[in-house]
């Protein structure tokens, strides 16, 4: 009997989404038992959120692809494929969920494996036709599948536990846009006091003391949180 999957990839890069399409036609060809795959995508958030909530009535997205970094979506409230993940979880618990990603920075691979716990994760980097295939085909009999970069780096040990959560990624976008500390408060459901606060925690997770707010946006940049 023929095992029916329903794929949304959600990649901005065409050339990423064609590879996912050519693997899993190749997994349908020479899958036993039988499988097939229905396959939809999405370029950024709003399109993609958007077929979330569609899938959530009938659990209609079995296997969902979600990169990092992603266009934000219109009301700024979703800003990466870390966002959209959550969304999943919450909306359709029982899709396997593979991220995909360039960033190789340990704060940015811990926090994504936190927020999500996703079935698989591939750094672009490693991904070959073959590591590809033997992903997902991992995934759907038996997750989780993840490449070698994220294992290294899940060993390496951490430099202390904070995680960043979607308020303090938000609050790094909105700092990263020019947002004034005065107009904060009407964005993030914190107060001043309580924005400084987080600041000066995620400077601390990012060894930068008391480094200024510029250094702290290049830094988040660097490891993928904005």
């Amino acid at each position: 009997m023929t095992q029916k999957y329903n794929v949304l990839i959600v990649d901005d890069h065409p050339l990423i989404i064609e590879a996912y399409k050519n693997a899993l036609l190749l997994i349908s060809a020479n899958y036993s038992p039988a499988i097939t795959f229905k396959i939809d995508t999405a370029n950024n958030c709003d399109t993609a959120f958007d077929k979330i909530k569609e899938a959530k009535k009938d659990q209609l997205i079995d296997l969902i692809f979600l990169d990092i970094k992603l266009p934000p979506s219109k009301n700024k409230k979703i800003l990466s494929g870390e966002d959209l993940g959550i969304k999943v979880r919450d909306l359709i618990p029982k899709t396997k969920i593979i991220i995909s990603t360039t960033f190789n920075d340990n704060y940015r691979i811990h926090s994504i494996i936190k927020s999500i716990n996703p079935d698989g994760f591939l750094i672009k980097n490693d991904i070959t036709k073959e590591t590809l295939i033997e992903g997902i085909s991992t995934i759907i009999k038996d997750p989780p599948y993840y490449s070698q970069t994220v294992i290294k780096l899940m060993r390496k040990e951490m430099s202390n536990n904070f995680t960043l959560d979607n308020i303090d990624r938000q609050l790094l976008y909105e700092l990263s846009i020019g947002t004034k500390m005065k107009d904060l408060p009407n964005i993030l459901p914190l107060s001043i006091a309580g924005i400084e606060k987080r600041k000066r925690h995620i400077k601390e997770a990012f060894d930068l003391d008391e480094q200024n707010d510029k250094t702290l946006i290049q830094i988040a940049k660097e490891k993928g949180f904005i």
